[in-house]
């Protein structure tokens, strides 16, 4: 079992992304695969670790990266900064 070191989330290392012709694809909450500098909405409210702020439901973030790891999306909200969201907790705009 493997286990984030920022959320504590638990996953095996047989169970990844579908890939297509060796490059992992990374799917939203509804199955939609992402690509960097897509619009995603947040549909469920995040807690960003160590503050008291929340990232709500419906907030728009653009320009997405992604990157390899359980935090697989690399942005920049307003309001709140630099962070990493779980392709699960958004949805391709």
């Amino acid at each position: 079992m493997l286990v984030c070191p920022e959320c504590g989330n638990e996953w095996s290392a047989e169970a990844e992304s579908g890939s297509v012709g060796g490059a992992a694809v990374i799917r939203d909450a509804n199955g939609n695969p992402l690509e960097d500098g897509d619009v995603v909405t947040v549909i469920k409210d995040l807690k960003v670790k160590g503050t008291s702020l929340v990232v709500k439901v419906g907030t728009k973030v653009k320009n997405i990266r992604l990157v390899d790891g359980d935090h697989d999306i690399d942005c920049k909200i307003d309001g709140i900064g630099p962070m990493k969201l779980k392709s699960e907790f958004v949805k391709k705009s």
